[in-house]
């Protein structure tokens, strides 16, 4: 008989979110205990938390899930940056701050996500890592409750937490912008179009920050119909052909993409089916057919709809005309493998661009900027960074000496590259001639600053888009979207007349 292991008590000592006190193994005897071991940077991680909730809500009155935040990058030790990210995700149980990787060392474990089951007498069970077990977990904390109690030693009631987001509320005009996109129009007028990632809705102003259209109501979902009916799931990043009046939104946590038309006013999905895709071997089929993973970002060049596609590491392709869609470069391997596209590999790429040659990929857990070929026989080539999974840094310089940490965003203009270094609250500007990689904008602490260059500060940017003379940032912990003008290297906040959070308020404009 294999002798049953006692659950390591948690420290108390160390920082704990979501929760007015530290929980320990002890205290919570009586109930089934998850613990989930995460990094808020890791796709994986993220895709476990729809599955945690899920259960949280079923067995409320005996299950408890706690989080370990075990951090890869060093941005992510931060405890304020864990704050923000359990906000940005909605996170709603206790999560203690494991930096040093103590309790993740006590417990043995191997890889990002883990989830470590510990039954009501505070023995564990086993574990699962990465993604996808839901079903599994669900049925044996059915079975772990019903035998407890037959032996009565179960403990049915519910604990009472003080989260974040009690304290802080969500109530900026923009929440969590992932991504910005600003464009010349039909009618020849400058657009924005906003990611509000965190209000689940698609914010479009003018360049100077009137605001026009709100499209979304404002609360997670999947459904088409007009502007004030439709809903999005934490949308990311966009595209716009000015000959259709089309958007094209990146709608993340719905693993959808959906056409925004401006002509009739109507949203509908065209690729994906709501429902998260598994599959990582190369493949293609119908886009309302075929189930997507995490699309990021996108980018359009002629008919075809490019799509970082972040769950399966893969860079993806919409054919516009026919509807189909396609695994365009990546194995689904999460690493940095510089070959034909069908044998290259990427890690969580999150960010798309292009000088109309390639594309260049913000390659985010091997912070690294990545060009891909177009074309059936083209390469993928790194730019700038070190390839590896934990080569990041902030470091200046050329090619594979450079740098960067887990950064979100990039977009091509005037002639360069200039990259969102996220973790490092960094905009970052690469000359392709030389592969050579300088700080442009912010001095690498959070925060909020206007000024000029590196005199300036930003909190985990995460899009960049550029127009005209000038560079918009969805300067995404802020809550802002930062602008700078590109002659003077000046940042200053955009102000967004009459937006407020859905059911604050109505825009007066509106």
């Amino acid at each position: 008989m294999t002798p049953r292991v006692r659950a390591p008590e948690l420290p108390q000592n160390q920082p704990w979110l979501n929760t007015d006190r530290p929980l320990s193994i002890k205290e919570l005897k009586g109930r089934v205990v998850i613990l989930d071991f995460w990094t808020y940077c890791c796709i994986n991680c993220l895709h476990v938390l729809p599955d945690l909730k899920y259960l949280e809500q079923k067995y409320k009155d005996s299950l408890t899930v706690i989080g370990v935040h075990s951090a890869k990058f060093v941005n992510e030790r931060e405890v304020d940056n864990i704050r923000q990210a359990i906000l940005r995700y909605d996170i709603e149980h206790p999560v203690l701050v494991d930096s040093n990787f103590n309790v993740w060392e006590e417990y043995a474990v191997r890889a990002w996500p883990t989830l470590m089951l510990i039954d009501p007498e505070g023995y564990v069970i086993g574990y699962v890592s990465g993604e996808g077990n839901r079903d599994a977990l669900d049925q044996l904390i059915e079975k772990l409750i019903g035998q407890h109690k037959d032996k009565g030693t179960i403990n049915f009631r519910e604990i009472s937490l003080k989260l974040e987001k009690q304290r802080q509320p969500l109530l900026t005009p923009l929440a969590f912008p992932g991504k910005v996109l600003a464009t010349n129009t039909a009618s020849n007028e400058d657009w924005l179009f906003i990611a509000d990632s965190g209000h689940h809705r698609i914010v479009v102003t003018t360049t100077t920050g009137e605001v026009l259209h709100l499209i979304g109501t404002g609360k997670p979902g999947l459904a088409d119909g007009s502007f004030t009916e439709a809903q999005f799931f934490a949308p990311q990043g966009m595209a716009f052909d000015i000959e259709t009046q089309i958007l094209y939104v990146a709608d993340t946590e719905n693993h959808a993409l959906r056409q925004v038309d401006f002509k009739t006013q109507k949203v509908k999905t065209i690729a994906g089916t709501g429902e998260q895709s598994r599959q990582i071997a190369r493949h293609s089929g119908v886009g309302l057919e075929t189930l997507l993973n995490s699309p990021w970002d996108l980018e359009k060049v002629g008919n075809s709809l490019f799509i970082a596609m972040a769950g399966p590491h893969q860079i993806w392709e919409m054919e516009l005309e026919t509807g189909k869609v396609r695994t365009y470069a990546g194995t689904g391997q999460e690493a940095c493998i510089n070959d034909a596209i069908a044998s290259c590999a990427f890690a969580q790429p999150s960010g798309i661009t292009t000088d109309g040659q390639e594309l260049f990929v913000a390659d985010s857990e091997v912070s690294t900027i990545r060009a891909v070929g177009l074309g059936d026989k083209a390469q993928v080539r790194t730019v700038v960074g070190s390839g590896e999974l934990f080569g990041f840094g902030d470091i200046d310089s050329e090619g594979f000496d450079v740098r960067l940490q887990h950064c979100l965003g990039v977009e091509y203009a005037q002639g360069l590259l200039w990259v969102a270094d996220t973790y490092n609250h960094k905009i970052k500007q690469i000359d392709l001639n030389t592969s050579s990689c300088k700080t442009v904008l912010g001095d690498g602490t959070p925060g909020y600053q206007d000024g000029e260059g590196m005199r300036s500060r930003l909190y985990e940017p995460s899009g960049l888009s550029a127009l005209n003379s000038h560079l918009y940032i969805a300067d995404t912990n802020n809550h802002a979207i930062r602008r700078v003008d590109l002659a003077t290297m000046k940042i200053t906040g955009l102000e967004l007349s009459g937006l407020c959070a859905p059911d604050v308020c109505v825009p007066a404009s509106l």
